[in-house]
């Protein structure tokens, strides 16, 4: 019995070695090579379906072992875009001969046994409110067309480093500084689940083109849900990670960012599967040294004693809940409980004067930095979205304003204190059906009615610089639905596990939406 045990004892033992191996070779990021015997195995393994329904993941696989090229992959990639985006503006700028040039040379890196990133020939999109060398950073303004991005902004020059392909870039609305996708530069971008919803925004170009299976990874940003807004709508995963865990920096600026906006704002992925969007934080998280406010925190910290306790916010009288939003809560509540966690209907901490400190700060502080000079080159529909939000805020002077962002740390150490009995929230991102493409330009007063009324959750967790995913849940009337997880700053690990355990049960509802495609015709198979 004795030497039975010692047996498996070894045994087990060679089994953690090897998976301590597997791990640390990831964890060198970037530079991560495979051995040639994980090479055999998986290229037997190539992923069902075509290769531009592949998740980033089995795609980063397929192309390291060799079980398809990354020629081969950026062509389908190509031939998805090419089919569906004339229906959808999702991409604004076609780099797919450059595109290919890249696919070329990443086959040619790995024959010669070169060392292959964790993203290495996988095709990704890139927003176009970032800078890409080269290339005008237009953030949906015409005007900007001058300003001419001098080298890579850190997320996309991270990115490249890891391998990762672009294949062009999404489109954004004018400055990137509203919550549905149009600009006159590039115009409307539609959703691909229903042209009568918005795509989101800002990254709303971004979440129709990953949901539609252009490319494995969108990046985004998100200032007031411009990551979380557009995954909801597009039914795909996200997270907007704590301010300063990616570095951002656009060298075409004419101006430094004034400080307040640098804090609530975060660049991150969007994905069809959580996995994806893990991956894409760790590429997207390395560090550079443009960026001051960048900070070397460990993507994991130590786990919770379990069963982990969420927190399933109660959500504010005044905000008139949809049934199907409500019904969306409550499984994923039970996904959660049924993988382990323990939820309990709990009041937040103030999310109602959390979201009004967003908005006062953000609003005058764009006021005095910014609104003059936007107001001068945008449209009347830009006006319309600014006025209803701006009609939301408290006029500050500067001593008012200082107590704002004073109180902000009230409200940042109140959420720090609460995670400390729930380390996860389980929060809605909208209330209320997802709306029309067009809804901000109907009213201030509706513009009011979409930020207060239906995304509060998602706007106030800016201004607390937290990390928050979202995961698709549910279907209803052909419209995706999801919920927001928040965790303590720097513990998105804890909001992506909870994602996760959503998602292995919820499933991954874009596989409903190309079919839906298919049968309108819309298909690049």
């Amino acid at each position: 019995m004795a030497k039975k045990t010692a047996t498996k004892k070894k045994s087990a033992a060679k089994k953690v070695a090897k998976t301590s191996s597997r791990k640390a070779a990831v964890r060198k990021g970037a530079a991560a090579k495979p051995a040639k015997k994980t090479v055999k195995k998986a290229a037997a393994r190539r992923p069902k379906g075509p290769a531009w329904q592949w998740s980033a993941v089995d795609t980063a696989a397929a192309i390291r072992s060799g079980a398809i090229s990354a020629v081969e992959t950026v062509e389908a990639h190509l031939e998805r875009m090419h089919a569906v985006n004339p229906r959808l503006n999702a991409v604004v700028v076609d780099l797919g001969e450059d595109a290919l040039k890249a696919a070329h040379a990443a086959d040619k890196q790995r024959a010669k046994g070169g060392e292959l990133g964790l993203l290495h020939g996988v095709p990704i999109t890139i927003k176009e409110n970032v800078d890409f060398e080269g290339r005008p950073n237009f953030n949906g303004v015409p005007a900007n067309k001058d300003l001419i991005a001098p080298s890579d902004s850190p997320v996309v020059r991270n990115l490249k480093k890891a391998g990762a392909i672009v294949l062009g870039l999404t489109n954004t609305p004018e400055f990137s500084f509203r919550g549905f996708t149009d600009n006159p530069l590039h115009g409307l971008t539609l959703n691909p689940w229903d042209p009568n919803i918005t795509c989101g925004g800002s990254s709303g170009g971004a979440g129709s083109a990953v949901a539609a299976g252009i490319g494995t990874i969108a990046h985004g940003n998100d200032i007031g849900g411009s990551l979380r807004w557009p995954a909801h709508c597009n039914g795909v995963a996200t997270i907007k990670p704590t301010q300063g865990r990616i570095p951002a920096f656009n060298g075409s600026a004419t101006a430094e960012r004034p400080m307040l906006a640098h804090l609530m704002s975060a660049q991150g992925p969007l994905a069809r599967h959580v996995g994806d969007v893990r991956l894409a934080l760790e590429v997207m998280s390395q560090r550079d040294p443009r960026d001051p406010w960048w900070v070397p925190a460990p993507l994991n910290g130590p786990k919770p004693k379990g069963p982990i306790k969420v927190a399933l916010a109660k959500i504010p009288e005044d905000m008139a809940v949809d049934p199907a939003v409500s019904a969306a809560l409550r499984q994923a509540a039970d996904h959660l409980e049924r993988s382990g966690y323990r939820v309990s209907e709990v009041e937040v901490p103030d999310i109602n004067g959390v979201w009004q400190t967003w908005c006062d700060i953000i609003t005058n502080e764009t006021v005095v930095m910014q609104e003059a000079g936007m107001l001068k080159v945008t449209t009347e529909d830009f006006h319309k979205a600014w006025g209803g939000m701006k009609a939301k805020a408290s006029t500050l002077d500067l001593k008012a304003w200082m107590q704002a962002t004073a109180a902000r740390n009230g409200h940042i150490r109140a959420w720090q204190l609460f995670f400390e009995e729930y380390p996860v929230v389980l929060a809605p991102t909208t209330v209320k059906p997802t709306p029309g493409p067009r809804d901000d330009t109907v009213s201030a007063e509706r513009v009011q009615e979409i930020f207060w009324g239906e995304i509060r959750f998602i706007s106030a967790i800016n201004v607390l610089g937290l990390p928050g995913a979202v995961v698709p849940v549910a279907v209803h009337d052909g419209k995706p639905i999801g919920v927001q997880l928040i965790a303590g700053r720097y513990r998105e690990d804890l909001a992506l596990d909870a994602a996760a355990a959503i998602e292995k049960r919820a499933g991954v509802l874009t596989h409903r939406l190309w079919e839906t495609m298919a049968a309108r015709g819309i298909s690049g198979e």
